[in-house]
């Protein structure tokens, strides 16, 4: 801990970074992607020789496994979302409503939730912001790992590498699916550009659509942990063809993400530097639900969470994709797994019930 304040200090007086920021060599002989010039992610790409043998599978009935989504989405000035299914018949079933706030109106033309007898002069139709309409129809199938079209994409959070799914990595593909899992840039042994700009949402998003477009097949699985899981949203909304399944784990709430003005994070690269040692216990606190040898070893190893003061400020600071609001969610068209921790100190579980009802 007294070496890394004096490197601290150190820096701050010297005007430099104290982490080493630049490109790193892949040591696990995992592949590398360049997914522009000079910017290289690590990528761990397994595909089984030998996959299991299961019993084949009876042919599908005509229509069966097919899923219609058709759904109204308005949302309103006020920020509000209402979320309609609508049947065959065009009947709409409201998803969430609120009693005490008029929706839309009926058909007779009052707002629901204003009694009849309300005077003509009280009642304010609202007028909604935007309306979108989602008519698709998909087929959900099996995802054995007999079938060569499926892949599973692992992506982790801020501050993680891929070395956090060492053990899903391992047993799916003993079950002969296809993984992969890349690295974020500035995390594991991905290159670290210098500049913060190459750490905001919107250039980390282009680099999960470089790797999602060199290995995506057929039918792909989204799996995201934490900062991860805004990426799987994106992939989903952009490619809803390709994306067949996917899982969210302690992602939060379907919110458009902000970085907050009041964090430890938008303190110097420097100083995060000198409280790295305490920002390890705290993550070692509140990250796990146990504090014993194996989870004080991962830290300490530094091969999952070994990430420079001066990427974790710059990804902290460049979360900032207002597209990704509750809107942006309820489009998705994808069947949709949610895991949350049920002793998780990082994200509330009022917020993943959230991302359930949108």
């Amino acid at each position: 801990m007294l070496t890394s304040i004096t490197d601290g200090f150190l820096c701050c007086l010297l005007g430099k970074s104290p982490n080493a920021v630049g490109p790193l060599d892949s040591v696990d002989g995992s592949p590398s992607l360049e997914v522009k010039p000079g910017r290289i992610l690590r990528v761990r790409h397994s595909v089984p020789g030998n996959r299991p043998e299961f019993p084949e599978e009876p042919p599908e009935e005509p229509g069966r496994g097919a899923v219609r989504c058709r759904r109204r989405i308005t949302l309103y000035r006020n920020g509000q979302l209402l979320i309609e299914n609508l049947g065959d018949t065009g009947t709409p079933e409201r998803l969430n409503p609120d009693p005490a706030e008029p929706e839309t109106p009926d058909p007779a033309g009052i707002p629901a939730g204003i009694p009849a007898g309300t005077p003509a002069g009280k009642r304010r139709r609202r007028r909604p912001k935007k309306v979108v309409t989602v008519d698709c129809q998909k087929r959900i199938t099996s995802c054995k790992g007999t079938h060569g079209d499926v892949v599973l994409f692992f992506i982790h959070g801020v501050g993680g590498s891929l070395d956090i799914w060492k053990e899903q990595l391992e047993f799916f593909s003993q079950l002969g699916y296809e993984v992969v899992a890349p690295d974020l840039a500035g995390h594991g042994l991905s290159s670290a550009p210098p500049v913060a700009a190459a750490y905001t949402f919107y250039a980390l998003a282009e680099d999960m659509r470089a790797v999602f477009q060199r290995y995506a097949k057929k039918r792909n699985i989204l799996i995201g942990h934490s900062y991860g899981v805004s990426f799987c949203t994106f992939l989903a909304h952009e490619y809803p063809q390709l994306v067949h399944k996917v899982i969210m784990i302690n992602g939060g709430g379907p919110t458009a993400l902000e970085p907050s003005l009041c964090s430890i994070f938008n303190l110097p690269p420097c100083m995060l530097h000198c409280l790295s040692p305490c920002l390890a216990w705290s993550f070692l606190k509140a990250g796990f639900a146990r504090q014993g040898a194996k989870e004080k070893q991962l830290l300490r190893e530094g091969n999952a969470f070994n990430v420079s003061s001066f990427v974790l400020r710059a990804t902290m600071s460049g979360q900032y994709w207002p597209e990704g609001d509750e809107l942006y969610h309820a489009e998705l068209a994808v069947p949709v797994l949610l895991v949350h921790g049920m002793h998780d100190k990082f994200v509330p579980v009022e917020e993943d019930q959230r991302m359930a009802e949108v």
